[in-house]
């Protein structure tokens, strides 16, 4: 537990100090995590017997990085369209060709670019706003779910009864479950406040607490999603690069899901 404690606070100061900085830092720290969850997830995968193609994957974020870091991002998203349908064809012909052809490959090879890829762009975008609704933005899209992760589980120790999906996870309830939906309400309520505060206040407060609401059902199915990937493939984490924490994707999965909601979200109040 000491371990954890420790290596949580060390995150939380890094995150705090590359959201204050903003721009290229974030852009490079953050390119570098999702670089990191793409190496473990079809990591995982390939140890669980299964034959995911991931050149693809790895030749669409290259394509797709700097269109996010120097595009705009209508632009961006249009090629990340694209992008995202041309690998999808790709990975579908290798697969049908092989000699052994199999469509759960054919699926896991494109779950990378789905849960990791496709919504780390989306963070890039975001980050590619003005400075005082890009901290807002990527401060909902880290704290809503992070904070939530707290809350599920502190009421989840104290207070769980009923098993949320004890086939995916045996120690998530639905106490639990009701209280991380409370506690990033709660974060979005004080971000609102804190957004007032940039000036940002033409954002009103229900759009805040729906932000909050919603992102908070988005990072329990992210992390849901995440226990499920681990438990097929028979593995505890995805890595071990945070003691205690375990992989880059552990940190990431709730806070992936979220992203992707909170940006179609902004895209439809422009």
């Amino acid at each position: 537990m000491t371990t954890r404690i420790i290596t949580g606070a060390g995150l939380l100061i890094f995150l705090l100090a590359v959201l204050y900085l903003g721009g290229w830092f974030f852009s490079v720290a953050w390119i570098a995590a999702v670089l990191i969850a793409v190496a473990e997830e079809f990591s995982v995968l390939t140890k669980a017997g299964h034959r995911p193609v991931a050149w693809p994957t790895w030749a669409a974020l290259i394509v797709s990085i700097p269109c996010f870091l120097m595009l705009d991002h209508v632009e961006a998203i249009s090629i990340l369209l694209a992008v995202v349908t041309v690998t999808f064809f790709v990975v579908c012909v290798i697969v049908l060709f092989r000699s052994n052809p199999r469509l759960d490959d054919m699926m896991f090879s494109l779950i990378p670019l789905l849960t990791v890829a496709l919504p780390g762009m989306c963070m890039l975008a975001m980050n590619r706003q003005p400075v005082p609704m890009q901290r807002v933005l990527l401060l909902i899209s880290f704290f809503v779910p992070t904070m939530g992760d707290m809350a599920a589980y502190f009421v989840g120790v104290r207070f769980g009864r009923v098993k949320l999906n004890p086939l995916i996870s045996p120690k998530k309830t639905v106490e639990g479950a009701v209280g991380g939906i409370a506690g990033s309400m709660l974060t979005a309520m004080v971000l609102y406040f804190a957004a007032g505060m940039l000036g940002l206040s033409q954002f009103g407060f229900l759009h805040f607490v729906l932000i909050g609401f919603v992102g908070a059902i988005a990072g329990q199915i992210g992390d849901l999603f995440a226990s499920m990937v681990k438990r097929h493939c028979g593995v505890k984490d995805f890595g071990s690069i945070f003691p205690g924490h375990g992989g880059m994707m552990d940190r990431l999965d709730s806070i992936l899901f979220v992203t992707v909601f909170v940006y179609l979200y902004y895209l439809t109040m422009l």
